[in-house]
């Protein structure tokens, strides 16, 4: 899936979301929360062990 795409799914800027893909910025729990429901994921599937 496209940075466009996904971030049209999740209701957020492509621009961040590669940023978010290029480790530039922190993802706020919110923008994690709206990626993983776009991708039709569970948040853990995004972040792995902790």
């Amino acid at each position: 899936m496209s940075q466009e795409k996904l971030a049209e799914k999740a209701d957020l800027s492509y621009k961040y979301v590669g940023e978010v893909e290029r480790g530039c910025v922190n993802i706020s729990l919110d923008s994690l929360v709206r990626i993983a429901k776009a991708l039709k994921i569970m948040v853990r599937d995004l972040v792995g062990e902790i």
